[in-house]
């Protein structure tokens, strides 16, 4: 048997690498060299052969002859702009167009912090660009609001919306910001409780989205500068009473709200709200593990907390929101506002006049989720 010729790795039989010795290839390894040699001279001969082939075609064509061909590869094709703007009509609806413009502008302004919050924390921007469109899904599609009497709201100056609270979860309050914005092209500031405030994030988001403490001072301020106002004067004494009470108002307060809209002059606008009563029926109430949290109850629904998650989606309930005649408020005489007879009188009034317009709505609602 022959012997075996050897190759050092890596060195290439060079001197000071690999092994440090010089090897002598064997005769089929100069054999394998021969080939490659031949492959490549081939190789680029033939290339030389195209290059000349070309400039004799460049020459034929009145071309200067050793031109460069074009190697940049294949030509891309156009941009199809028409389908581009059929794809954001078919996801955005036939506004598509100046939506997506919309919020091109809306993230210029984030990133050069081209916008502004007012005293109270109130990000408009923010809220007609992001959180209105999140919730209006829910309001125009889950819930069907049905909305009458809007033309009782002022269009051009300040008014106190006052509504009934129901439906454990304060979905009520987002659901009527979105009805007025989008139907009257004003915002609702909302009047929350301190709870509200004192939840990491939900306080800060709450901010933002237009809410402020629910203060007889905080609401004259925004009254004054001509806001539209909302207030749910039965707080979580309505948000939390048991489903066997639905659509029975509790205690309106000692009608701070009363005061408030009298000192400014504002009208009063009864607002009734019939559906938020089923969202989550309250069957019953964690009250030592509410009081361990400091929260005022932990709420015991059909699906909640037995489904986790889940219990958290709210029904699906038809919603019928009624706006009532204003009631005026500057045509009590100076000093009106601290006669608590009077405060006491003008609350009774608008609590019966919702309470009333309840029942009304209830008679008139085919279905609880049609």
């Amino acid at each position: 048997m022959a012997d075996a010729d050897v190759i050092p790795i890596g060195s290439g039989g060079r001197p000071g690498r690999g092994t440090g010795r010089r090897t002598t290839p064997s005769a089929a390894a100069r054999a394998l060299a021969g080939q490659a040699g031949r492959a490549k001279k081939g190789r680029a001969t033939k290339s030389a052969d195209d290059v000349a082939a070309g400039s004799r075609a460049a020459e034929l064509q009145g071309e200067p002859a050793g031109a460069v061909p074009d190697v940049d590869g294949p030509e891309l094709p156009p941009l199809d702009f028409a389908g581009l703007e059929r794809a954001v009509r078919g996801l955005f609806g036939e506004d598509g167009e100046r939506r997506v413009a919309e919020w091109l502008a809306f993230l210029r302004r984030r990133l050069t912090g081209d916008y502004e919050l007012d005293e109270f924390g109130y990000d408009r921007d923010l809220s007609d660009q992001v959180l209105l469109p999140m919730l209006r899904p829910m309001v125009e599609k889950w819930f069907r609001v049905e909305v009458r009497g809007i033309e009782n709201i002022p269009s051009d100056r300040s008014a106190l919306i006052v509504a009934n609270h129901s439906g454990t979860m304060p979905l009520d309050g987002l659901v009527t910001q979105v009805v007025v914005a989008d139907h009257t092209g004003r915002p609702l500031r909302t009047l929350a409780a301190d709870l509200v405030f004192q939840t990491p994030f939900v306080g800060e988001l709450s901010r933002k989205g237009g809410a402020t403490l629910a203060n007889n001072d905080d609401a004259e301020r925004l009254l004054r500068q001509g806001n539209l106002v909302g207030v749910w004067p039965e707080g979580f004494k309505g948000l939390g009473k048991p489903f066997s009470e639905r659509y029975k108002l509790q205690r309106f307060g000692r009608g701070g709200f009363v005061s408030a809209a009298m000192r400014t002059g504002v009208p009063i606008v009864p607002c009734s709200i019939v559906g938020a009563e089923e969202i989550y029926p309250l069957v019953g109430n964690i009250a030592s593990l509410a009081r361990l949290l400091g929260v005022p109850y932990i709420p015991v629904t059909p699906f909640f907390p037995l489904l986790g998650p889940l219990g958290l989606i709210p029904l699906p309930s038809k919603w019928l929101i009624e706006f009532g005649e204003p009631i005026r408020t500057d045509e009590f005489p100076d000093g009106a506002a601290d006669d608590p007879m009077l405060v006491f009188n003008v609350t009774d009034q608008v609590r019966e006049t919702i309470q009333q317009t309840l029942y009304a709505l209830l008679m008139q609602r085919r279905s609880v989720f049609f």
